[in-house]
């Protein structure tokens, strides 16, 4: 009987021990699962094809990830308050076609089509806000049909043609202006001859997009209605305006994003919009598995978009047909939250 008390103090620090050491690695896992993940498969293509290294091709991978990585830091504020703009893709789009039309067709300035695409997305994004909060339409509902209307108005001034020098559109009107200059920069120009200016311009939003959301009263607001709009509401944010806000910033940005695009293909290409939606969309929710904050967050956003883009890359250089990407995507995708959000849940 005199040993007892020492026994059973030995074997409860063993359990606190065993415990504690299983927190911890949850932790860890939880919070640099995915960043590992990601080394083990830069790793693997480099291992696969040396040629992943090359300097010239990482930077083609971060080119790669541009467009739908300024769409999804976009798609993060409407995220951040509980919704999703499904339009994006379609806005993204339509600002190629009108860049296009507006310079090569109509033969307007560059610096007047820039501004007349980012009003262009800031109107469809306060569209988009008015139907979700005024007419108490469904996020998902109404930007839904938002991208439909917007993928058949893209169609229309070119006549369901891509607009490029000399292309001859619906009612024998003949392009013959050109893209500016200075406008193709955005796309296919690089700062001090390294940087490509898109990646710059994607770094510059995912800054200005965490200066607002992670160091403003805004910022706070936006996360505070996402987690509980009534009691934000209860305490005196204006939640209307707020929501309705995020969808004009994500209309916006989607144009930014349209405009690197024309910028970079350097004609108005009907199909442009392809995959921009998806991989956006899967860039930012991806963003809730990095560093294990569960929510909407740019720098989660530009890793996931780095990491789709490296993804496609390197499976092309295995020599993967194209039809299986789409499900290794989806794969990463359900298994990084389904990780994330599956080990939270247990640790709660």
């Amino acid at each position: 009987m005199s040993d007892q008390p020492r026994v059973q103090p030995e074997v409860a620090e063993d359990g606190v021990s065993r415990r504690s050491t299983g927190e911890r690695f949850k932790r860890f896992a939880i919070r640099y699962g995915f960043l590992i993940v990601m080394a083990i498969l830069m790793i693997v293509f480099g291992m696969v094809n040396p040629v992943f290294w090359n300097p010239a091709n990482l930077f083609s991978i971060l080119l790669g990830a541009t467009v739908y990585g300024i769409l999804a830091l976009g798609v993060t504020f409407p995220l951040v308050i509980d919704g999703l703009d499904l339009s994006i893709g379609s806005v993204a789009a339509l600002s190629v076609m009108i860049s296009a039309y507006l310079m090569v067709v109509l033969e307007v300035n560059g610096f007047v089509t820039i501004l007349i695409a980012l009003f262009l997305g800031a109107f469809i994004g306060f569209i988009n806000g008015v139907l979700i909060v005024r007419v108490k339409i469904p996020d998902l509902l109404a930007t839904l049909g938002m991208m439909f209307l917007v993928q058949g108005l893209q169609l229309i001034p070119s006549g369901g043609r891509s607009i490029g020098r000399g292309a001859v559109l619906s009612g024998g009107v003949t392009a013959r202006g050109q893209f500016a200059d200075y406008f193709l920069f955005l796309g296919q120009g690089r700062i001090f001859g390294i940087v490509p200016t898109a990646v710059m311009i994607m770094i510059i939003v995912a800054i200005l997009v965490f200066v607002t959301l992670s160091l403003t009263r805004w910022g706070r607001v936006f996360y505070a209605i996402g987690s509980n709009s009534e009691a934000a509401r209860l305490v005196g944010a204006k939640v209307d305006q707020y929501r309705l806000a995020a969808y004009v910033v994500s209309g916006t940005i989607a144009a930014l994003g349209g405009i690197v695009l024309a910028a970079r293909v350097g004609r108005g290409d009907v199909q442009s919009g392809g995959t921009l939606l998806l991989d956006s969309i899967g860039s930012a929710l991806i963003g809730f598995a990095v560093l294990g904050v569960r929510k909407p967050n740019p720098f989660g956003t530009i890793v996931g978009a780095v990491f789709i883009s490296m993804l496609l890359n390197g499976l092309t250089m295995m020599n993967m047909p194209y039809y299986v990407q789409d499900f290794v995507k989806g794969v990463v995708l359900v298994s990084a939250l389904a990780f994330t959000f599956g080990l939270s849940k247990a640790k709660a």
